[in-house]
């Protein structure tokens, strides 16, 4: 199973967004998807359509057991004739249990790759809260490789550096998880908004991977629990959802997943450069 966190210490820059995105499109591709989120706002569940799922992550987490996790897997409850990943559900019973894992001075950090071990899914997608504690950093113990999500506004590029520098002292540990790169999320149209694009263009460069634009639709099929190609013909859905395709084409060349089992189904048009509101 390959596996990806995605990381940033910054709250609000849409880390869950970014973790749907790619689960809908690596899922439409034919992958067998598995989301685990690890944030205790468990955003990641709800959108996923599941509200107070038990057993949780925090069951998971409760004990270093190998496997531990295959307990805790449920169907999403996404459209049943659409992209339709797995979830390990959330819980706010995890901002309890970081301070717990502290006590454990063996396994404090690699409990989440133990408890995945033997899942036999393609591809888990790990949504870590914004933070550098003990659960972010079981998720990029846990992880073949790493996304930082970000979006263009004031003093981005300092924490997107905070969290390259995270990630490079697990991997020089671990040898994994290796830098994807970053997303450049809610790309917008303002004047500010540009001038922070081209901040972080220029201070990332070749380490930027296809951004993904402000759109109404993305934010509408997370409130509804759905999937962007459930949408339909709502303006935006179809370009946001090519977005995140291109995203996922990307990722999956990364990962070493071949083209035929890796690259989302054509299921919608050229994406238009326009922005909607």
């Amino acid at each position: 199973m390959q596996s990806i966190a995605i990381v940033n210490q910054k709250g609000g820059v849409g880390k869950t967004t970014i973790t749907l995105g790619i689960a809908e499109a690596a899922a439409a591709s034919g992958l067998k998807v598995l989301v685990v989120d690890l944030d205790p706002q468990a955003n990641a569940s709800s959108g996923l359509g599941i509200w107070n799922g038990t057993p949780s992550i925090d069951d998971v987490m409760s004990e270093p057991r190998a496997g531990s996790a295959l307990e805790a897997i449920c169907p999403s409850r996404w459209p049943e004739d659409g992209p339709n990943p797995d979830l390990i559900p959330g819980s706010h019973l995890l901002a309890s249990r970081e301070p717990l894992l502290a006590a454990d001075p063996v396994g404090a950090q690699d409990r989440l790759r133990l408890a995945l071990a033997g899942i036999g899914h393609d591809l888990a997608l790990i949504d870590c809260p914004p933070s550098l504690g003990l659960l972010s950093i079981n998720g990029l113990f846990a992880a073949e490789r790493a996304v930082i999500v970000t979006e263009p506004a004031a003093w981005a590029a300092d924490g997107v550096d905070l969290m390259h520098n995270t990630v490079e002292r697990v991997s020089g540990r671990l040898g994994t998880p290796r830098l994807s790169g970053i997303v450049m999320n809610r790309v917008g149209r303002t004047r500010d908004n540009r001038y922070w694009s081209e901040q972080l263009e220029e201070r990332f460069g070749t380490l930027l991977l296809p951004q993904i634009q402000l759109r109404a639709a993305i934010a509408e099929a997370s409130g509804q629990s759905t999937t962007l190609r459930a949408l339909g013909k709502r303006p935006g859905a179809t370009e946001a959802a090519s977005q995140f395709d291109a995203l996922w084409v990307e990722l999956s060349s990364d990962l070493g997943f071949n083209e035929s089992n890796g690259r989302p189904e054509a299921a919608f048009e050229t994406p238009s450069t326009t922005i909607d509101s």
